[in-house]
């Protein structure tokens, strides 16, 4: 690497706000075009994760394989991203940001060459083994850098994009991947030869990043697996669980077997319709996290799960009474509670956390996230199998509808904690 120490030592109170740290060059682009281009890397990487969803009716029906295996190729994913979380959560704390992306952005690219050639499962499920690993590798590191590169004038802005691009990354991979796959040429080789070409970009962005984070040791101590969170983090980090659990699980539901339901429950068999039911609940998403930028987090937790809850009970009664615009709406609802989420989630960690504690303070709310992302998704791919996929719908919407109130519950105890009420009031997507 060329990051050359700076030979003049700054006292902490004479940098810059926002500014790197101590020892840490400058180089490359500019921090608001920095900034700018971490956040369009952190939407390919959640676009690619979300592109295989289309796909996989068209892999079913090419190689007969059954729900059980549809939801375990959604899940290999997700152990590859929880297994990098557990190692390299807090890597580049220690090593830097840039050598960590770098890696992440060349593994996801052996993933997109995977997916190419892809002719059977062991591939697919390969493909997206290496595709977990990479993206959870390039997660707690995009979020941390977003946090470093914040604009002072601007202290919500990291918060905010972290909560947004998740699932506006997500929305965008799977309806455009259901565009291709029902317009394009080559429906399950196209959208990953796209993709590919956006990770060459994304490594040229890489090598013009300017480091963020000062080298410090423990970087091999630090591969250890393990969740650490800070003792004065905890009680936060706890009242959060209950609405990461509601909204990544529906998440988890809508990306592995969204675009089942609408094939075989209301018969909708088209690839673009597939994408849609994904976007349908990712699109309200990411425009209620920076609608809500200015909101408390209190209240903006509440609406969350108050919403979440809400859409998920009348998306439910969409599918009981056979009515798509009802299952439709329930399910814009529920995205703007998932956005919400999001939002007011991400910025409390983004606040509450110093620099040196980000990247394993975010490794351990996305362990947790893609936990209740994946664990509900491939228990309703076996129940499909064996009791139906109605009644498995029915089931894990109604264990989402108990996880949002009991994050009203969480919220609520949570602000009658004394000497919590100050924190509570702060923006939702702010900072410190």
């Amino acid at each position: 690497m060329s990051d050359a120490p700076v030979h003049h030592k700054k006292t902490p109170a004479a940098a810059a706000p926002g500014g790197p740290p101590d020892g840490v060059a400058r180089r490359g682009l500019s921090r608001p075009a920095a900034f700018a281009s971490i956040a369009a890397v952190f939407v390919l990487f959640m676009a690619a994760s979300s592109a295989p969803s289309p796909l996989y009716v068209i892999y079913q029906h090419e190689w007969s394989f059954s729900a059980t295996t549809l939801t375990t190729v959604f899940a290999v994913y997700v152990v590859g991203m929880i297994a990098a979380l557990l190692v390299l959560g807090a890597l580049s704390d220690h090593v830097g940001r840039r050598p960590v992306l770098a890696s992440a952005v060349v593994l996801e690219a052996v993933a997109m060459a995977l997916f190419i050639v892809a002719d059977d499962v062991s591939i697919l499920l390969t493909a997206r083994l290496v595709q977990g690993v990479a993206t959870g590798a390039a997660m707690t590191a995009l979020g941390a850098t977003l946090v470093d590169l914040n604009p002072p004038h601007a202290p919500h802005r990291a918060g905010v994009i972290s909560g947004a691009a998740p699932p506006f990354g997500l929305g965008l991979g799977a309806l455009g991947c259901g565009i291709l796959a029902q317009y394009g040429p080559h429906p399950t080789r196209l959208v990953y030869e796209l993709l590919l070409a956006g990770l060459v970009l994304a490594g040229l962005i890489i090598a013009l990043l300017p480091e963020t984070a000062q080298r410090r040791p423990g970087a091999v101590r630090s591969l250890t697996p393990r969740l650490g969170v800070a003792p004065r983090l905890r009680a936060d980090l706890i009242a959060l669980v209950p609405i990461l659990v509601a909204s990544w699980a529906i998440g988890g539901l809508y990306l592995s077997l969204g675009p089942s339901v609408a094939a075989n429950l209301f018969g909708l068999s088209s690839h673009v319709i597939g994408g849609l039911v994904v976007t349908l609940l990712c699109g309200p998403a990411a425009i209620t996290a920076f609608a809500l930028r200015g909101w408390p987090t209190q209240r903006t937790l509440t609406l969350a799960a108050t919403l979440l809850l809400l859409g998920t009970a009348v998306g439910l009664a969409g599918v009981e009474a056979n009515s798509l615009t009802m299952a439709a709406f329930g399910t814009a609802i529920a995205g703007v509670g998932f956005g919400g989420s999001g939002l007011a989630s991400f910025g409390t960690l983004a606040r509450i956390a110093e620099p040196a504690e980000r990247g394993e303070l975010f490794a351990v709310a996305f362990v947790i996230s893609y936990l209740a992302f994946s664990i509900p998704a491939v228990v309703a791919g076996f129940a499909t199998t064996n009791v139906g996929l109605h009644e498995t719908s029915v089931v894990y919407s109604a264990a989402v509808i108990a996880f949002s109130a009991l994050a009203l519950v969480a919220q609520r105890l949570r602000t009658g904690r004394a000497g919590n009420a100050g924190r509570c009031a702060q923006p939702a997507g702010a900072q410190t």
